[in-house]
C-alpha cells in the first residue's frame, strides 16, 4: 500500500462527518502527520465555516516542523469565498509537504491552489487515492461540471420485475436487510430523498434513515432532505413527511401560480416544511428551474449536491428520460 494511502483515508473518514452539513462545499478532511504519525487533524464542518485546513491550523498552535506533513482528500483552496484561502494560511505557517486526494473541479481552484503552494517552495504530491476521493465528492463535482447534484436512481423490483401490484397499490418487495443496507449506504450517503407526490398519496413513507443503527461514535447520523415534487399540491396534510418530527426537513416543490392552493401552502409551511413554487415545463418542472432552486443557499438552506430518487414509476422515467441519472440501484426481492 502506498505510504499515503492510511492518511488518505483518514481525511475521507473525517470528511464524511460533514455530509449534510456543508451544503453546496464539498466533503473535505485534514490531517497533520508528524514522523508517521497524526498529531492534528479537522474537517469541513458546515456551509460558511473554516475550511479542513484552516480548522486544523487554527486548533494546532505549536510550530511545526520541516518534516511534517500535511494531508488533504482535496486541493486546498486559492481564492476567498466565505473563508479566506487556506493556500494564505499553508504558506504562512510553513508547511512543507501537502498530499492531496483530488484536483479541486472548481473552476476558480482547480490547479491554481496546487501551483500556489509550489510557488512558495512547497512540495506538493497528488493526486494519491484519486478515485476513492473523487468518489466521496462526487456530488461537489457534479454540481461544478454539470450544474446540477449527482443522482441515483433506486428502484425496488420483484424477480419477475413488478414494482407495484396489478392494481398499482404497495407491494412489499424488499426484506429488512435490504432497507437496512439501503438506508446506511443509499439514504445516508445521499443529501436528499425524492418522490414524486403519487408516492407520498399510495404509500405514505416517512423517507427517513430509521433503519440504521449507528455505532460510530464518531459521526452523527446523517438525515438527509425529503423533497417531494407536487406540481399541483395534491400532497395530504396529514402526510407523515409533514409530521411533527419530520416536517422541518421536508421540501414540497410545487408549480408556479397556485391560486386557490396558496391557502394549503400557508398551513403546510406553518408545520415547518418549505413550499418552493418552480416553473412547469408541460406537465414537468423544468430542469434549470429546478436545479437552481436546490442548489442555491438561502437562509438556513445551503444547497445540495446528490439526489436519491426513489420513485415512483413515473418519476423515474423522467429522470431517464432526460438523461439525469449518474446511477441506478435495483434492489431485487
Amino acid at each position: 500500500m502506498d505510504i499515503h494511502a492510511p492518511f488518505l483515508h483518514r481525511c475521507l473518514a473525517l470528511a464524511e462527518q460533514g455530509r449534510g452539513k456543508t451544503g453546496i462545499n464539498p466533503l473535505v478532511g485534514a490531517v497533520l502527520v508528524r514522523r508517521g504519525k497524526i498529531i492534528a487533524e479537522a474537517f469541513h464542518e458546515g456551509y460558511g465555516r473554516l475550511h479542513a485546513e484552516r480548522a486544523l491550523l487554527t486548533q494546532c498552535t505549536a510550530p511545526l516542523e520541516p518534516e511534517d506533513v500535511l494531508y488533504v482528500n482535496l486541493e486546498p483552496c486559492s481564492h476567498r469565498g466565505k473563508t479566506p484561502p487556506c493556500t494564505d494560511i499553508l504558506i504562512e505557517r510553513g508547511v512543507k509537504y501537502v498530499v492531496y486526494g483530488l484536483k479541486d473541479p472548481n473552476p476558480q481552484v482547480a490547479g491554481k491552489g496546487i501551483a500556489a503552494l509550489e510557488r512558495a517552495g512547497i512540495t506538493v504530491t497528488g493526486p494519491v487515492e484519486r478515485a476513492r476521493s473523487a468518489w466521496l465528492n462526487r456530488g461537489f463535482t457534479t454540481l461544478q461540471e454539470k450544474g446540477r447534484p449527482w443522482i441515483t436512481l433506486k428502484r425496488a423490483q420483484t424477480k419477475t420485475g413488478l414494482t407495484a401490484a396489478p392494481d398499482g397499490s404497495r407491494l412489499t418487495i424488499t426484506s429488512k436487510e435490504q432497507d437496512t443496507w439501503s438506508h446506511a449506504h443509499l439514504r445516508a450517503k445521499h443529501d436528499a430523498i425524492l418522490v414524486g407526490v403519487g408516492t407520498i398519496l399510495a404509500d405514505d413513507p416517512q423517507l427517513s434513515t430509521r433503519f440504521i443503527q449507528n455505532t460510530n461514535t464518531e459521526v452523527d447520523q446523517h438525515s438527509p432532505l425529503r423533497i417531494v415534487l407536487d406540481p399541483k399540491l395534491r400532497i395530504k396534510e396529514d402526510a407523515r413527511v409533514l409530521s411533527k418530527e419530520l416536517a422541518q426537513g421536508t421540501v414540497v416543490i410545487s408549480g408556479s401560480g397556485l391560486g386557490s392552493g396558496l391557502a394549503k401552502k400557508g398551513r403546510i409551511e406553518a408545520l415547518g416544511t418549505r413550499v418552493w413554487e418552480c416553473p412547469l415545463d408541460g406537465e414537468l418542472f423544468a430542469w434549470k428551474a429546478l436545479w437552481e432552486l436546490l442548489t442555491t443557499p438561502k437562509g438556513d438552506f445551503f444547497g445540495i449536491t446528490s439526489i436519491l430518487v426513489e420513485g415512483g414509476a413515473k418519476t423515474w422515467e423522467a429522470f431517464e428520460d432526460a438523461g439525469m441519472v449518474d446511477e441506478e440501484m435495483v434492489l431485487v426481492g
